[in-house]
């Protein structure tokens, strides 16, 4: 089962004592500090829970599955997301 935003907001506002409207307001900004963070290239870390960073993928030669022709990918960048300790003991 999924957690859906309505539900994070409602589980952040019932820990930390807040509104739901306080939550989802603090949810949102947090999004909006981890893009703009992201985007710049910088590294954003919650310790022991995840790592969020902008990763640079090289150019390379791919294939077309439909055609098997052979198409050139431009270098671009990707997103490299990665859990903390705390994170992975509490998915074991």
């Amino acid at each position: 089962m999924a957690l859906s935003r309505n539900d994070l907001v409602a589980a952040l506002a019932e820990k930390a004592g807040v509104t739901k409207t306080d939550a989802d307001k603090l949810l949102s900004a947090f999004s909006d500090v981890v893009l703009d963070s992201v985007s710049k290239g910088e590294k954003v870390s919650i310790p022991g829970i995840l790592s969020v960073e902008r990763v640079e993928r090289a150019a390379r030669t791919g294939r077309n599955p439909a055609t098997g022709e052979t198409i050139d990918i431009p270098a671009g960048f990707g997103v490299k997301v990665s859990a903390g300790s705390r994170l992975k003991a509490a998915a074991k």
